[in-house]
């Protein structure tokens, strides 16, 4: 568990469509992101995702910490396109810009 005293930090959430087909879309239809954002140093601090199995958001999550959103999500998605080999990445692609995007928006 991920210890927030001290820290600065947002909840910021995205959603995406699931392809059809997958054991993801009979459950839920959609993917959700939440990103736990310390908001000084534009960091993601911890995640979360919707999925059937508790392992793979917690390997997304494992990915996720300590990842800067600062400049965007350039590394985020060649690090998930990399990492992340499972039907639905592009939905997951999806709802971490859905996330970080919101972010950006609270920040203007």
């Amino acid at each position: 568990m991920v210890d927030y005293a001290g820290r600065n930090t947002v909840l910021a959430a995205g959603f995406a469509q699931v392809p059809k087909g997958t054991t993801l879309y009979e459950l839920y239809t959609l993917v959700g992101c939440v990103l736990i954002i310390d908001v000084d140093d534009d960091v993601i601090v911890d995640a979360s995702f919707t999925f059937v199995m508790e392992k793979t958001s917690d390997y997304l999550a494992h990915l996720l910490r300590g990842k800067s959103i600062a400049n965007g999500v350039g590394e985020i998605t060649k690090l998930i396109q990399e990492r992340f080999l499972a039907p639905g990445q592009g939905a997951v692609l999806q709802s971490i810009r859905a996330a970080i995007d919101r972010y950006h928006e609270m920040r203007k």
